[in-house]
């Protein structure tokens, strides 16, 4: 202190004489005035220097903002999306039975025809002179049946009053038993001959939509052609082929045996379409037919649902996603996909605010997605809160000071959230 004043007083002492003495300078009380003043401010400016200091830290020690989301138990029913196509459940391939030149076409293609609807028309002449003719054979061998069996019952009356010999007898039953077979013959050759010419009209065999036309009128066609003339797919009902590997339905059996999960129905699951421009089917359909063998190249399973098309929106090999409603979880805990991190092994956790305002990190396990959200199966309990925003700006360990936030409301699309 007596040193920093030395200096002050020489300083002074400077400005009022040149070269004098240094201690009768000192001496002077102004001086000395002066340098405790200096020195006052000096303190004082040291002191709030210090002070503003001081407050930097004490700011920076506030907690810190988070959101959380407190975790409950939801009812949540489980679906599983699985690409497939539509399938016609019959399909004919219409071919003609005989031969000849097509005269006629009686169909629009792409329309809608009924079982039993003429499609196409080949020239009947031939076959209609092939029809007489075996109705004129017909005839004619019922006449020689007539004329031998009037033969045969003369010679049976003749037989027993021993008026003809046995063998005119017998001659003349096989006679008529030769004519009896020749009309059969006869009969069945007309039947054939009118088979052949109602073949000329070619029907539609089902109900459904006929595609295009392979042929026109003025082409020869065969009975043995190997080209179909058209081909008609029924498309109400219309089916729905779609895969699922072994590995996904061994785990929801695991799931439905623990009795984590139990079942919508015990029948008949109900299946919902997604069409490929995004639009959901108007229409639910149903599970009828799961296989019972396991791809060996592929590792699926094929299942078979039926919707009803009635308006004709669903076409044979549409590509779709149907989406099964395959179980319900009463007791499901879903936390928002932005609360979960993963480390370089893929290794999910989250951020958990105790009853303190404590954080700390959690592992988790994770299952489905459920829309924006994830579905947790171990590592959190109801009630538990967990940090969504600000997550970045905190650590495990630090206390902060969590609000509570409203999320949007979630999209499921591989699982329906119902109410309790």
């Amino acid at each position: 202190m007596s040193s920093f004043a030395s200096t002050l007083n020489l300083a002074a002492a400077a400005e009022v004489a040149d070269r004098a003495d240094i201690a009768a300078i000192a001496d002077r009380p102004g001086l000395l005035a002066c340098a405790a003043l200096v020195l006052l401010l000096s303190l004082s400016a040291c002191s709030s220097g210090t002070q503003e200091k001081t407050s930097a830290p004490a700011q920076m020690a506030r907690p810190a903002a988070v959101g959380t989301v407190t975790v409950e138990q939801e009812s949540l029913r489980l679906t599983t999306e699985l690409p497939g196509r539509t399938t016609s459940p019959l399909v004919a391939e219409i071919r003609p039975q005989v031969g000849g030149i097509i005269q006629a076409r009686h169909f629009t293609e792409g329309a809608r025809v009924k079982a039993g609807q003429p499609l196409y028309q080949i020239d009947a002449a031939s076959y209609r002179a092939s029809y007489a003719s075996a109705q004129a054979a017909v005839a004619k061998a019922e006449a020689l049946v007539e004329a031998d069996r009037l033969t045969a019952q003369r010679q049976a009356a003749l037989a027993e009053i021993d008026a003809t010999s046995q063998q005119d007898k017998q001659d003349a039953d096989a006679a008529l038993r030769q004519a009896e077979a020749d009309l059969a013959s006869a009969r069945a050759a007309l039947d054939t001959a009118r088979i052949n010419l109602e073949r000329t009209s070619i029907a539609s065999p089902i109900s459904g939509l006929v595609d295009i036309a392979s042929v026109t009128p003025g082409a020869l066609v065969s009975a043995d052609q190997s080209t179909a003339l058209t081909t008609v797919r029924q498309i109400d009902p219309i089916q729905v082929d779609v895969t699922q590997t072994s590995a996904e339905l061994l785990a929801l059996r695991r799931e439905l045996d623990a009795g984590r999960l139990r079942r919508v129905g015990q029948d008949e699951v109900a299946v919902q379409l997604i069409l490929e421009d995004g639009s959901t089917y108007a229409r639910t359909g149903k599970l009828r037919f799961s296989g019972v063998a396991v791809n060996t190249a592929t590792g699926a399973i094929t299942l078979r649902a039926v919707f009803d098309n009635p308006d004709g929106a669903l076409l044979p090999g549409m590509y779709v996603r149907a989406v099964l409603q395959t179980a319900q979880d009463d007791h499901a805990l879903l936390v928002p996909q932005q609360a979960v991190s993963r480390d370089s092994n893929g290794a999910a956790s989250v951020l958990v605010v105790d009853a303190h305002n404590t954080v700390s990190r959690r592992e988790v396990v994770t299952g489905r997605q459920i829309g924006n959200r994830w579905l947790v199966s171990s590592g959190l309990q109801p009630g538990e809160r967990v940090v969504v925003e600000g997550g970045q700006k905190v650590k495990p360990g630090d206390t902060v000071q969590a609000q509570a936030v409203t999320l949007p409301a979630q999209v499921a699309s591989a699982g329906t959230v119902t109410g309790d």
